[in-house]
């Protein structure tokens, strides 16, 4: 026996096999407006939040801020980066993670400090 989810999709399939909901045009009508609305939710087109938008700008004046073969903290990224002056340490630092991952930082760890270089 399988553990396969069934999902809001399934089900309003299922649903459309019935012939009590297939006697019924309105309700047909409904379940495949759902469908509708569930394909458009689960296309890829989507466009990235105002938030995304501004940390991107964020993500590009911390790299240029950052001269090569230097290491610097979250609190060095904040004091030199002028566009990080006003923000929490939190913010610089997932900032700081997500270049990390994007392979545009370095990270470096000594006696449990975290370091950050260009990649």
């Amino acid at each position: 026996m399988t553990n396969k989810k069934i999902t809001k999709r399934d089900r309003f399939n299922a649903l459309l096999n019935m012939a009590e909901v297939k006697a019924n045009p309105d309700m047909v009508a409904f379940i495949e407006h759902e469908l509708e609305l569930l394909a458009k939710k689960n296309s890829s087109e989507k466009k990235p939040t105002a938030a995304q938008v501004a940390n991107e700008a964020l993500k590009t004046a911390i790299v240029e801020g950052m001269e090569e073969n230097r290491l610097y903290t979250i609190t060095d990224i904040q004091k030199n980066v002028a566009e990080c002056a006003e923000l929490s340490n939190q913010k610089v630092s997932a900032l700081v993670r997500q270049l990390k991952e994007e392979g545009l930082v370095v990270k470096t760890e000594d006696k449990r400090k975290s370091y950050f270089s260009k990649a």
